[in-house]
């Protein structure tokens, strides 16, 4: 059986990158490590119940993505992502801006 534990040179990079580079007002770097762990077994889950064919599992909270890829090897590659973002951008365009729509080129003639 998988457990987090394969993936402590993974773990301990992230862990050392959040310390030293991530700004987070949530979580401390112990609570970061703590909630990584539990991340990385939800994905382990994941990644032992995907259906034919998928070959990721994937767990995620608002501050990093764990995805567990399937490899040649026995043992699956192990990303760690930090989502980036600030508490400070606000959620919602202004309602006077409308999305882009791309027209495609009129034909015949």
């Amino acid at each position: 059986m998988m457990t987090a534990n394969i993936f402590k040179h993974e773990l301990g990079e992230a862990v050392k990158n959040y310390d030293r580079y991530v700004i987070c007002l949530q979580k401390t770097p112990d609570e970061f490590e703590s909630v990584l762990n539990s991340l990385v077994q939800k994905a382990i889950k994941a990644y032992e119940s995907r259906a034919a064919g998928m070959r990721h599992g994937i767990a995620l909270d608002k501050e990093v993505t764990v995805i567990l890829s399937q490899s040649d090897e026995a043992r699956p590659l192990c990303g760690i992502y930090f989502n980036l973002h600030s508490p400070y951008k606000k959620d919602s365009l202004p309602k006077t801006v409308q999305p882009f729509v791309e027209k495609s080129p009129k034909t015949g003639g």
